[in-house]
């Protein structure tokens, strides 16, 4: 069983997280610059120094110093001595960088087929009748063998059902032109927003996130999401399609003495700002099933309101550095804040969210019973490992001896439906291209030669035509030398 993890000290005594109960999710929330991301860090390196793998989201691009050994600056040594802070274990930790964008990083790919319909459509925020013509285009591809695996191969699928709506109706119902045209466009935007990299092949295998290194430490998954973050539905797509992945794949295990992964997602409003409301349904029950996979989610965000309240109900750990109220409104959403915290009788928590200093937060873990414990004030712990991002040459380095280095940084792109469909559009142009020249040799040799009408009656040609009237023209003229040499015998 994992040693529980001390998050954050006072004068008294530590608060820690119990491993056990990582799988209950959890959230650390707090205004810009009070020290979100490096709590993120201290629990991210925890988790991975007793044996689980992380993957964090990082959108501000500064959680890559999680790779190198940190240095005790004096800045950080006066802090520690202050607020009676044990010094961290310096270290790096095993790391490993992905991209959707296939940039910074080793690249992440799905293919059409893996997604489905359903998780599409809803990806698409489509309504029941567009789904619906999503659910036939898989089907016919099924049928007629075509495989779906990039994005040009579910554009060309779409279009080819649109063609041939006619033909497919009897077997599927009517499928609407405005309804193909309306998944079209949704398919556009997307596009617009870098799906092309996001579908393919070699996909993603999914335990790849999950492994540890020689020592028995796990590994930090980190996303490079600073720019993928601009494209706020492809950045929901991925991270819902990567918590599904999770439930389909891995077995269930109920509570774990520790969790197989652990899930960092920073800047969490905006994961949820753009959002169709059919996928925060979706995000919220995967949420709720994915904890019995041994898998434990964690959103980081300036206030917990930017989480819809189904999604903020599954998040039993909490870490609230401090908020700023100078308006009315801001006033009122810290005494909501305060209220969704368990209350401590010693402390004005409402007060205090608006007082805390910088690494300073109020602590609410739950405990052996999955209860929420009293809210606590304290200072968080300090990382190990370096803060801040490290540099280009640092980041090369690690992609260089990455166990994955060459897995996937080479897209693959075998004959699928768009090469295909584009096959058999071809064939068809040639075969009618063969028709409409037999028919123009065809009617050139009718005209030349004749054909033979419906009923069997024979219409002569311009060869046979030419020869009859020189034939009538010379009878003519032998007939009239006849009559001719009759008249001058006689």
């Amino acid at each position: 069983m994992g040693k529980p993890i001390a998050v954050a000290f006072n004068n008294a005594f530590s608060i820690e997280l119990l491993p056990q109960m990582a799988n209950r999710h959890g959230c650390i929330t707090g205004a810009t610059g009070t020290g979100k991301t490096v709590s993120l860090q201290v629990l991210a390196e925890a988790f991975v120094q007793q044996g689980t793998s992380v993957f964090v989201a990082d959108v501000k691009g500064d959680l890559s110093g999680i790779c190198q050994t940190g240095v005790l600056t004096k800045k950080l040594e006066k802090r520690l001595n202050q607020h009676n802070i044990p010094k961290p274990h310096w270290g790096a930790n095993p790391t490993i960088f992905w991209d959707v964008l296939a940039e910074q990083g080793h690249p992440i790919r799905v293919t059409v087929s893996d997604l489905g319909p359903l998780l599409l459509s809803r990806m698409l925020d489509l309504n029941d009748t567009q789904e619906g013509v999503m659910n036939v285009l898989f089907k016919v591809a099924d049928e007629e063998g075509l495989l779906l695996l990039d994005f040009k191969d579910l554009r060309a699928m779409l279009q080819y059902v649109g063609d041939h709506a006619s033909e497919l109706r009897t077997r599927y119902g009517h499928i609407a032109p405005a309804s193909v045209g309306a998944i079209q466009r949704a398919l556009l935007r997307l596009e617009n927003e870098g799906a092309e990299y996001f579908f393919g092949e070699p996909a993603l295998d999914i335990f790849d996130w999950i492994r540890t290194d020689t020592q028995g430490h796990g590994v930090v998954n980190i996303l490079a999401a600073d720019r993928l973050i601009q494209s706020p539905r492809l950045y929901a797509i991925f991270s819902l399609w990567m918590l599904a992945e999770l439930y389909e794949r891995l077995p269930e295990v109920g509570d774990l003495p520790q969790p197989k992964l652990v899930f960092f997602f920073d800047e969490a409003h905006l994961l949820f700002k753009t959002a169709p409301k059919s996928l925060l349904e979706r995000i919220e029950q995967v949420l709720r099933l994915i904890r019995s996979k041994g898998v434990g989610v964690f959103f980081v965000t300036q206030s917990p309101s930017d989480i819809p309240d189904g999604v903020l109900g599954q998040l039993g750990h909490r870490i609230q550095h401090a908020l700023r109220a100078y308006t009315p409104r801001e006033q009122k959403a810290v005494r909501t804040v305060a209220q969704t915290m368990r209350p401590n009788p010693q402390l004005d928590i409402t007060a205090a969210i608006t007082e805390l200093g910088v690494g300073e937060a109020l602590v609410s873990m739950l405990d052996k019973q999955g209860r929420p414990t009293i809210t606590e004030r304290a200072w968080m712990a300090a990382p190990g490992s370096r803060i801040g991002p490290d540099r280009l040459d640092e980041k090369q380095a690690v992609q260089r001896y990455s166990p994955y280095a060459g897995k996937y940084d080479e897209m693959i792109d075998r004959e699928s439906a768009y090469e295909l469909l584009e096959r058999r559009v071809k064939e068809q142009q040639e075969a009618v291209q063969g028709e409409n020249n037999q028919g123009a040799l065809g009617a050139l040799g009718d005209f030349l030669f004749g054909s033979t009408g419906p009923r069997g009656g024979r219409r002569d040609g311009v060869v046979q035509s030419v020869f009859k009237t020189e034939l009538r023209r010379s009878a003519r003229q032998l007939l009239r030398g006849v009559l001719n040499s009759l008249r001058g015998k006689r």
